[in-house]
């Protein structure tokens, strides 16, 4: 159907390794998967199964035959490899992966206390086995990290081995990359974009008003994380500028710069 409408944005097909759409999936049933990948499974690239609720979902292996079919990755929530950790059961953690037929971990310290040194030995380790996804920011609203320690983390948990890197915000959206208010951060994303290209970073946002900012400062094709499931296409739309937040700003890009990729600001 985008085809009856000139001047749009250009989005990668799948399977893409920027514009991804990481959606958040807190304990679906299977019958929602089915009906949200229906609506929308064209438009996510990956699905993280909400902190520990992998161990608690009922039918789960049947939920992830169903993302699976629709060609959509799947892995289990940083929290949930926290709590592997913190009980010295990482190989445990490692055979559950294994067993769920999952090719993406996530190695994250928004909750424990991980050194960075420690957190890069596992990244090393994890990615000889899998697809490895770090998360840099706390969840402790009261820790805030400087944004001199934001970059310094990414480009270390890269370099070894992570093939992104989320920035932390919760579900909420309140820490990490936001003020306690929600409103972004600024400061912290143009330093972080100064030093390291933004392909390599996902950036949580799952309010829409903080959606609208990244597509309007990065582009559509920005990769965002933390997104509910019926926000999905709406996050696409603001993508293609057929939502009035990001409208003229995505029609000018288009008309000027028809390959739609980097800023509009």
């Amino acid at each position: 159907m985008l085809d009856c409408l000139p001047a749009l944005p250009t989005r990668p097909p799948k399977p893409r390794t920027c514009g991804l759409t990481l959606m958040l999936d807190k304990g679906l049933s299977v019958r929602q998967a089915e009906d949200i990948l229906e609506v929308a499974g064209a438009y996510i690239d990956l699905v993280k199964l909400g902190w520990g609720t992998s161990l608690l979902t009922p039918s789960l292996e049947q939920k992830l035959a169903c993302y699976r079919a629709a060609n959509v990755p799947v892995y289990l929530g940083g929290t949930l490899f926290e709590a592997f950790y913190l009980r010295g059961c990482l190989d445990a953690y490692c055979r559950l992966v294994d067993r769920l037929g999952l090719q993406y971990v996530e190695v994250s310290n928004g909750t424990i206390t991980l050194p960075l040194e420690e957190k890069l030995r596992l990244i090393r380790h994890l990615s000889l086995h899998f697809r490895v996804l770090s998360e840099v920011g706390t969840k402790d609203a009261r820790a805030a990290l400087p944004p001199a320690a934001w970059v310094e983390a990414v480009q270390a948990e890269l370099k070894a081995g992570s093939w992104k890197v989320i920035c932390e915000a919760r579900e909420s959206g309140t820490v990490g990359l936001y003020h306690p208010t929600g409103e972004v951060r600024e400061e912290l994303v143009e330093a972080l974009i100064a030093q390291v290209e933004p392909s390599y970073l996902i950036f949580e946002a799952p309010q829409k008003a903080q959606q609208v900012w990244f597509v309007r400062r990065l582009g559509p094709n920005v990769n965002l994380g933390n997104i509910a499931p019926e926000e999905v296409l709406p996050l696409e739309t603001l993508r293609y500028g057929l939502r009035a937040d990001t409208l003229q700003e995505m029609y000018l890009l288009a008309k000027n710069a028809p390959s739609a990729v980097g800023s509009v600001t």
